[in-house]
């Protein structure tokens, strides 16, 4: 079974590659299944019921987020009742929404997604440790194929839960500071393991973000209204190879598309090009 992690989905630059490019790079790569981090897709800042229906019929099966998924209110309505999107495992009971699912491929085979996120310089939520453990607990019955995202600031955190997790899971893969790291490796015990996705979205900035905006508020340290740029567009993200029969991660390759090489994707699936 292969899993594609799409990394960050930033803004309007980030959807247009996903809508425009997910599904040739689905068939090129033979994928079984799309998991994607969407919290940033809203004009940078959290996620709508219509940009998240739109990543689905992009091809995007399962939607995970972190830090930013309640920045647009309309999300408390669509997370009540979309399963297939996902908020960290491990904010506190009574939160909506859920922190993991079992998602099913095109061929009806399970994959279990959990949602973390991390604790190291960012919101002082419950111990996403804990709740990874309590989360497979939960769906390792239905399936031995489980991904995690954890959305973590800390480099030392997302080692030490991949780490922690090494022959539990198929794959701990970091996202949320949206530039992709060159430390792919699979565990001793089996578990894939890669600090940080990256960004779908706009590379020519900072993070995403318009550069003017984001250097006035280092230059001046006076608030600045962020919003997303627009130049050279790249899709990271990661494949994930995995065993059904045991769970364990067989490879891990990270990707990263220009828009330019999106699109001669989609050119050669059009046209029935043998990749």
């Amino acid at each position: 079974m292969k899993i594609l992690l799409v990394g960050d989905i930033v803004g309007r630059p980030g959807r247009e590659l996903v809508r425009r490019g997910l599904r040739a790079l689905v068939d090129r790569h033979g994928v079984d299944l799309v998991i994607a981090n969407a919290e940033n897709a809203a004009a940078g800042f959290g996620l709508t019921r219509d940009i998240g229906e739109t990543l689905r019929e992009a091809g995007v099966d399962v939607m995970t987020s972190g830090n930013h998924i309640w920045d647009k209110k309309e999300v408390l309505d669509y997370i009540a009742l979309e399963p297939r999107l996902l908020r960290p495992a491990n904010y506190p009971s009574g939160v909506p929404g859920r922190g993991a699912c079992v998602a099913q491929t095109g061929d009806g085979r399970a994959v279990g997604v959990i949602n973390l996120m991390g604790r190291v310089f960012m919101q002082a939520i419950d111990d996403p440790f804990a709740a990874a453990h309590r989360e497979i607990e939960a769906i390792r019955h239905r399936t031995r194929v489980i991904i995690v995202d954890f959305h973590a600031e800390a480099t030392s955190e997302k080692m030490a839960l991949g780490w922690h997790l090494d022959g539990k899971v198929t794959a701990v893969i970091g996202t949320h500071t949206h530039v992709q790291t060159a430390d792919e490796r699979l565990l001793p015990q089996g578990t894939a393991y890669l600090t940080d996705v990256g960004m779908t979205g706009p590379h020519d900035s900072i993070i995403g973000m318009d550069v003017t905006a984001s250097l006035a508020r280092f230059l001046t340290a006076m608030p600045s209204k962020f919003e997303p740029a627009t130049g050279n567009p790249r899709l990271n993200g990661v494949l994930v190879q995995a065993d059904e029969r045991t769970g364990h991660a067989t490879g891990i390759t990270r990707v990263s598309y220009s828009e330019a090489e999106l699109l001669q994707a989609v050119q050669e699936r059009a046209s029935g090009v043998a990749l």
